[in-house]
């Protein structure tokens, strides 16, 4: 092989698994937004183009890298050391494993960059500040709704808990908003379960055999988000289960939300992704500049901007979701939901 076909492939590994080129040393500020997977529409369909959108807007001369992991932590690694060596000032870091990432972060420190802990907090790491949302809120709102939803059970009725990976520091903090809000309520947990990588085949697999061995039992289901939402409910829906128990969710994904106007998600959890992804953008910019971003709240003495959550059902689905811009009625009331919109007056939200 030539000497400069030697030197193509080697700048060509180092720029492996990010979205963008090596910044020219003549550019400006260099901001890396590292995040965790693609399973989630969310990541690529929201966090990522809004957060792109609002450096360019506010910094013209900042260049973004982009990268995601695909759940790998090994390669998030990869990826944080590349947008190191390619002089990033600021990470922006949605971890994939918070132990794991705490290397991440302590390397980037020690090199002068600045770290943004963005949507899942990195423990015992020397963050320069986090973004994201009350998680364990998020937690307390899913069990909140399930008991109204479940209601009086017999003695031998309980819930299924979908957790999501085990890896996700904010697994614990959901768990936690789910205790309080079952705490005195009778409520049973026939079951829980840790789902690899938040996967919806593997959540649906899980349930398929817990209905099976708690047969009849089983009165409503915990899905720490939509995916493993929409996994739960496609196994009840197999075992030919009419009407299907209450099922929780979160992320307020369109198709989450389609399930909520049908009958067949109970809610989900809306955490304004696009004002936190926006919120994120902005703090990175300013750090980047040298300044010191004004916080609203400390997560474990780091200063944060933690957005509030708001759980949706099908009663506020106009009122928080459309009039809030996140989905249009078109969007939403395509066949076969149609009906459903308008049993719901949904289609006059956008009217009127």
């Amino acid at each position: 092989m030539r000497a400069g076909a030697r030197a193509l492939l080697a700048v060509l590994l180092a720029l492996a698994g990010l979205g963008a080129c090596a910044p020219a040393e003549s550019q400006g500020p260099v901001i890396a937004l590292l995040l965790p997977e693609a399973k989630a529409s969310r990541y690529e369909g929201i966090d990522r183009p809004v957060f792109e959108r609002v450096v360019a807007a506010r910094c013209a001369d900042c260049t973004v890298l982009y990268a995601n992991a695909g759940q790998d932590a090994a390669r998030q690694q990869q990826q944080a050391e590349s947008a190191l060596t390619q002089g990033a000032s600021v990470l922006v870091i949605d971890a994939v494993d918070a132990s794991a990432a705490r290397s991440i972060v302590t390397s980037a420190a020690a090199r002068g960059v600045r770290v943004v802990a963005y949507d899942r907090f990195v423990a015992d790491a020397p963050l320069d500040f986090m973004v994201g949302s009350d998680v364990e809120r998020v937690g307390q709102l899913q069990g909140e709704a399930l008991v109204r939803a479940v209601g009086r059970v017999d003695a031998d009725g309980g819930i299924l808990v979908v957790d999501g990976a085990e890896t996700d520091p904010n697994v614990a903090l959901l768990q936690s908003g789910l205790a309080e809000a079952l705490e005195g309520t009778g409520l049973t947990v026939l079951a829980r379960y840790s789902t690899p990588d938040w996967s919806p085949d593997k959540a649906q697999e899980w349930v398929q055999g817990q209905l099976t061995q708690y047969q009849g039992r089983v009165v409503g289901v915990y899905a720490a988000n939509d995916g493993t939402a929409g996994g739960a409910i496609s196994a009840m829906r197999a075992a030919g289960l009419d009407p299907v128990p209450p099922v929780t969710g979160q992320d307020a994904d369109l198709a989450a939300v389609q399930r909520i106007i049908s009958g067949d998600q109970t809610m989900t959890v809306y955490k304004a992704i696009e004002q936190q992804a926006r919120t994120a953008a902005e703090i990175a910019v300013r750090l980047a500049r040298g300044e010191q971003p004004a916080a609203t709240a400390e997560v474990e003495g780091v200063p944060a901007i933690l957005l509030a959550p708001v759980a949706v059902t099908s009663g506020n689905v106009g009122s928080v979701l459309v009039d809030g811009g996140v989905y249009s009625v078109e969007e939403i009331c395509v066949e076969p939901y149609r009906q459903a919109c308008l049993d719901l007056d949904l289609i006059r939200v956008e009217a009127g």
